[in-house]
């Protein structure tokens, strides 16, 4: 059962979600398989967080952040369940430069979903390479996301 932060915390990545799906510069979420794993992903920008919620989760709010969050399921067993597995990647901007990312497992529930910070300090474009360890299997998502600085 969910607790009721995580529940305004899902509603909040919802509605930024279905305002997403309305502007034309964001692919409000995106999946890729990886075997039989079947990885979700998105990037925001923190200030999309309810104070609590970020507050809770030691995110700082601002509109130089963003943070990238990961969720695994596994579509080889009934009903898809989510996975805990291990993170690595970096993320790298435009020019080159390369930030290491640290990833942080949230559980709430039967929910498991991995969070990483993401500090710009313009509108930046940044390519991720993240290594998926499952039981010692690596997968690797690769991704492009951008980041827009709010007014």
């Amino acid at each position: 059962m969910f607790t009721l932060t995580v529940q305004k915390f899902y509603k909040s990545v919802a509605i930024c979600l279905s305002l997403l799906c309305f502007s034309s510069f964001s692919n409000a979420e995106n999946m890729k398989m990886l075997d039989q794993l079947e990885v979700h992903y998105i990037g925001l920008s923190t200030s999309i967080l309810q104070p609590e919620i970020a507050k809770q989760y030691n995110i700082e709010r601002s509109r130089y952040r963003g943070f990238v969050n990961i969720s695994i399921l596994d579509t080889s067993k009934e009903g898809k369940p989510a996975i805990t597995a291990g993170l690595s990647g970096s993320a790298t901007n435009l020019v080159g430069q390369r930030m290491q990312l640290e990833f942080e497992q949230i559980k709430e529930g039967s929910a498991i979903y991995y969070i990483a910070i993401v500090k710009y300090p313009n509108d930046e474009t940044y390519n991720f390479d993240i290594t998926i360890n499952n039981n010692g299997k690596e997968h690797k998502l690769k991704f492009q996301q951008k980041f827009y600085i709010e007014q």
